[in-house]
């Protein structure tokens, strides 16, 4: 089980002159069975997100436009600054590892689940997030 987010890719299949598909798919080249597909736009750059952590779901998150700049801390401490900006280029993030997300004015993110959305799943406040890695 990986306890450390990471960079995560799919294939790009085409050509610069006709455009490019990328494909997941389950279990072929995607960690887990996807349960809710999810995407955030319009936010403005100057706002921060994430500020959270989840217990038990994981994520395949993609700039599918712009760039986005994730900063995390997964149970060890290890903190990590992570930039998305091609849409085949994803980030893998495990269950228990605190985030927060800055959007260009421009970005997508597109989040490929591995749970449906359950609020006792969250954890949004970092003290509580640190009492839990101990």
């Amino acid at each position: 089980m990986k306890t450390a987010p990471e960079y995560f890719s799919v294939e790009s299949i085409g050509a610069a002159d006709l455009g490019f598909i990328s494909v997941a798919e389950f279990p072929s080249n995607i960690p887990f069975e996807v349960k809710r597909v999810y995407w955030t736009y319009y936010t403005p750059n100057n706002v921060q997100r994430g500020g959270h952590a989840h217990y038990d779901l994981e994520q395949l998150i993609f700039a599918v436009s712009g760039k986005i700049t994730f900063i995390t801390e997964d149970r060890q401490g290890n903190k990590e600054t992570f930039i998305l900006e091609e849409p085949n280029k994803g980030l893998f993030i495990p269950k228990m590892v605190w985030r927060d997300i800055q959007f260009s004015h421009n970005a997508v993110l597109l989040c490929l689940a591995s749970l449906e959305y359950d609020e006792a799943d969250y954890i949004r406040e970092y003290d509580i997030f640190k009492q839990h890695c101990k």
